[in-house]
């Protein structure tokens, strides 16, 4: 048996090796307890099971008394034949015991999409893998489950994953969908059916958009996560323009519609007639506006290989967009229709940029671009765009 320990903050990680059985069980104690009494403060202690091939009732008792001595203590990356145990002893009754997430590998999986949190592939035809980007943590990917779950409740047609797996070092989430094929992809195959589509797309907009998010719920204020991505953002960007894209979010109208905040036709999965959505890592509540201003920003301004991340070309992309918001707004004038158009481009120059704030590790050359785009997409039109912020008072 060999251990290693670790001390993040006063978070110990302590990682057992081998077999913890009579024979070590003595020796592994005295480490354990060494290690513990030279840290001050300690807030959690965690044992990493990953490498632990065997646990008798000796080792046993060092886990009972770990998890007495410690109140935020869990035991991880346990495998089955130690969960067996663990199970049978009716310690996963009495601790917090999280098993080892199986490995799957991607290797010749059809990409479906790329998005800021993570790639979405193929794994065969009944299963889809979404895979977490490098720095992901296990509870932002149950954060997703839980933002899934809770949305599905309300009315959201999401498709729940229970199974939490690893992909090399990250993490990935599985759905099983059978036969189902991206919006982007059957718009790229049958582009003759952009009208069907995009009516099917406005659908599922209104849908979300008819769902009220109760108060009690831990669904994300979206005006307010926009904002704190803004501020995070200011390493980058001058003041004056940081500023320019508060007053664009203080403009929007509160709401407590159910938003989806990423619903770029390739989160959308079409199963039979049925639009099943993916992408839950940025749910949130708030006014459409914000919404239909995200589809924008990556249906209309992305900038880059659109082929390879939108998942259709340019052309059908803007062109499913401007049908879309038609059926959106069905029944309504063609001026206000028009003007709605304005102020969702509007509210899209914000998410054009805070999508920074999903990373601090993206490449210099990508952050300048977004600079230059800035000064040539944004500033020589500021006053257009305040004179439409101006008018979202009306949209209700």
């Amino acid at each position: 048996m060999t251990l290693q320990f670790t001390n993040n903050e006063g978070h110990a990680i302590i990682t057992l090796c081998g077999r913890l059985d009579t024979s070590s069980a003595m020796q592994t104690q005295t480490e354990i307890n060494q290690f513990l009494s030279t840290q001050s403060p300690i807030l959690s202690v965690t044992v990493n099971a990953a490498e632990l091939e065997y646990v008798s009732s000796s080792g046993l008792r060092i886990l009972l008394s770990l998890t007495k001595q410690y109140k935020n203590f869990k035991l991880v990356e346990v495998n089955a034949d130690v969960y067996d145990v663990l199970n049978m002893t009716g310690f996963v009754k009495i601790m917090c015991i999280e098993r080892a997430l199986r490995q799957m590998s991607i290797e010749g999986c059809e990409i479906l999409g790329v998005g800021g949190v993570g790639t979405v592939y193929r794994y065969n035809d009944d299963t889809i893998i979404k895979v977490f980007r490098d720095g992901t943590t296990i509870d932002e990917v149950r954060n997703e489950i839980t933002m899934s779950k809770e949305a599905f409740v309300m009315g959201m047609p999401t498709a729940i994953s229970f199974d939490i797996v690893k992909v090399g070092a990250q993490y990935g989430l599985v759905y099983e969908l059978l036969h189902a094929d991206t919006l982007s992809s059957l718009i790229t195959h049958h582009p003759e059916r952009i009208h069907e589509y995009a009516r099917m797309y406005a659908n599922l907009f209104r849908q979300l958009h008819a769902i009220q998010v109760p108060a009690d719920s831990c669904v994300t204020d979206a005006l307010e996560h926009e904002r704190k991505q803004v501020l995070h953002i200011r390493r980058y960007f001058s003041q004056e323009n940081i500023d320019l894209l508060l007053q664009i979010l203080d403009a929007v109208p509160a709401g407590n519609r159910l938003l989806h905040l990423d619903l770029q036709a390739k989160n959308a999965m079409v199963q039979g007639d049925e639009l099943m959505l993916i992408d839950m890592g940025e749910v949130g509540y708030g006014h459409p506006v914000l919404d239909l201003a995200h589809a924008y920003s990556s249906l209309i301004l992305f900038v880059g290989d659109y082929e390879a991340v939108i998942g259709m070309p340019r052309k059908l992309g803007e062109q499913l967009f401007d049908l879309t918001i038609d059926y959106y707004f069905e029944g309504q004038s063609a001026d206000i229709i028009a003007l709605r158009k304005q102020q969702i481009a509007a509210v899209a120059n914000v998410r054009n940029y805070s999508w920074l704030a999903l990373s601090d590790s993206f490449p210099e050359a990508v952050i300048q671009q977004c600079q230059q785009l800035f000064n040539e997409r944004v500033i020589p039109h500021r006053d257009h765009i305040l004179n439409v912020i101006s008018t979202l008072k009306d949209w209700c």
